[in-house]
This record gives structure tokens, sequence and C-alpha cells, in this order.
């Protein structure tokens, strides 16, 4: 079962295109891509996430407002009980506030530098680390 990928843009951000290459890059490196389109609000990131039963969520963050869109995901999910989702960034994220971003809980946070094979890499790492247990998630499916 390939990994499957939330690619978000959150808030009045009108800027997609390095969302679309990304995720563009993870379905031909064999992952399942969902994209929510632009002005996405937390909830519907988080209700997207959900219902698409994605083992990522990549939100991309290029208007600064990173520390009030991720803690608000980040409540989101566990409020809804979700601990099996991991959740990474990328887009103009400061680097002082990357320890903070982390600390809440983001896996990872991927600047603008980063290749599509940084993320690609770095994704299938992150999965293995901390996602789901895929084998359980497969034979649920399966039934």
């Amino acid at each position: 079962m390939p990994i499957k990928v939330l690619v978000a843009k959150p808030g009045l951000d009108g800027h997609d295109r390095g969302a679309k290459i990304v995720a563009r890059a993870l379905r031909d490196a064999g992952m399942e891509v969902v994209y929510t389109g632009l002005h996405q609000t937390p909830e519907m990131i988080v209700n997207a996430a959900i219902q698409e039963d994605v083992d990522v969520v990549g939100v991309s963050i290029l208007s600064g407002a990173h520390m009030t869109i991720f803690p608000k995901i980040m409540d989101l999910l566990r409020e809804r009980e979700v601990d099996d989702i991991v959740v990474i960034g990328g887009g103009v994220i400061q680097e002082p506030d990357i320890p903070k971003l982390k600390e809440i809980g983001v896996r990872e946070v991927f600047n603008a530098e980063a290749s599509t094979q940084d993320l690609i890499d770095g994704i299938e790492r992150i999965v293995a680390e901390y996602g789901r247990d895929r084998t359980r998630r497969e034979a649920a499916g399966a039934s």
C-alpha cells in the first residue's frame, strides 16, 4: 500500500505552484496524493486528512502564518484523537520557528531550498519512523 499524503495550502496564500510541483513529485515517486487546493482552513485540512485516511499531512505555507496555522492543526488532530497522521511543513518558515513547530508535534519542516528528492526521502523516513502500523492498516482494508 503506497504512502498517502495530503498536500494542503492553508489561509490566504494564493501561490500554489510549489505545492503542485511537490504533489506531482510525490505521485511520481509512487505515493498517493490528495491535493486540497487553495484557501484551506485548519478544520478543512484535518477533516480531509481523516476522511481520506492519509499517512501524512504536508502543509505548504508561504504567508508567514505558520505559527498560527500549525498549532491549530495539531490541536484539532489531538481533539479528534488522531495520533497516527504525521504532519510536516514546507515553504517560507523562519529557522528560529522550526524547533517551536517540532515541539508541538510537527515532525519535519522542509525549507524552500529542499529538493523534491529531499521531500520524498524525508517522507519515507518519517513514515517509517512515526507512521502507522501499515500491516494492520492493509489487513483492515482487505476485510
